[in-house]
């Protein structure tokens, strides 16, 4: 693995000369990142979803990455290439259509019920709260559940838009700590403020499944190690904790 201050150097010169030669080091040298990316990503789709599919897909998000990436701006490459390369792989899926229409309506009617309840609640509502809300039994409300695990998958590029027809990209919020980045501007900083006020209204359980997911990087198996609860539990808390922060960011940013 080479030194950081030499892939910077790298960066900086392909940046000045556009060598296609460098370009390939580059990208020889964050193909792992790719695998990595993609690897944490299979778990959550169905088996007929193929490791090397997700892998070409974020291939493409790892090259946009490198011919975008400002050096001088004092980002570590990692933290700008990952969103995009997830981004590339939810864009391949999309394009896949890998989930039934079927499974999508659930994901919405699950969606809706969620952005309501929680704001009726001013909270992420429970499991019991949410299947009486939709007037359904547990069981069933599982199911769903179950079904919509496999659409919970967001685009950090995805955009949201306000009431004033501004558009906000949820990539702008992936914040590196060892760098300030004010040209993001106050839109970057109020989406990171509501994005902090929806993980709180999460309930500690769903709290502490985002939290190794997403900052330890455990899988959904380790976590459920670590909890003493089944992986198919796990699955079902972080969706439900996905999909309630994101009808809350949505609620919030549609209504400023």
């Amino acid at each position: 693995m080479e030194p950081e201050v030499d892939i910077m150097a790298k960066f900086s010169l392909f940046r000045k000369t556009w060598d296609m030669k460098l370009r390939e080091e580059l990208l020889i040298h964050f193909i792992p990142l790719v695998k990595q990316v993609a690897g944490r990503m299979i778990v959550s789709l169905p088996r007929s979803v193929e490791l090397s599919e997700l892998e070409s897909a974020g291939l493409m998000g790892l090259v946009n990455a490198i011919d975008r990436f400002d050096p001088a701006v004092g980002v570590k490459f990692e933290t700008y290439a990952i969103p995009r390369i997830k981004g590339a792989i939810l864009d391949g899926l999309r394009e896949l259509d890998w989930a039934p229409r079927s499974i999508r309506a659930k994901s919405r009617i699950l969606e809706t019920a969620l952005q309501k309840l929680s704001g009726e609640l001013g909270r992420s509502p429970n499991d019991r709260e949410l299947a009486d809300y939709m007037d359904i039994d547990i069981d069933d409300y599982y199911r769903i559940l179950d079904d919509a695990s496999l659409v919970t998958l967001m685009s950090l590029d995805d955009s949201l838009t306000n009431k004033q027809g501004d558009t906000l990209s949820l990539a702008d919020i992936v914040e590196d700590d060892e760098t300030s980045r004010p040209y993001f501007g106050m839109e970057r900083n109020e989406i990171k403020e509501l994005t902090i006020e929806a993980i709180k209204s999460l309930s500690e359980q769903e709290r502490l499944v985002i939290a190794l997911y997403y900052y330890e990087e455990l899988t959904l198996k380790e976590i459920g190690l670590v909890m003493e609860i089944s992986e198919s539990r796990v699955s079902q808390i972080h969706t439900k904790a996905i999909l309630t922060m994101k009808a809350m960011l949505m609620s919030a940013v549609t209504n400023r």
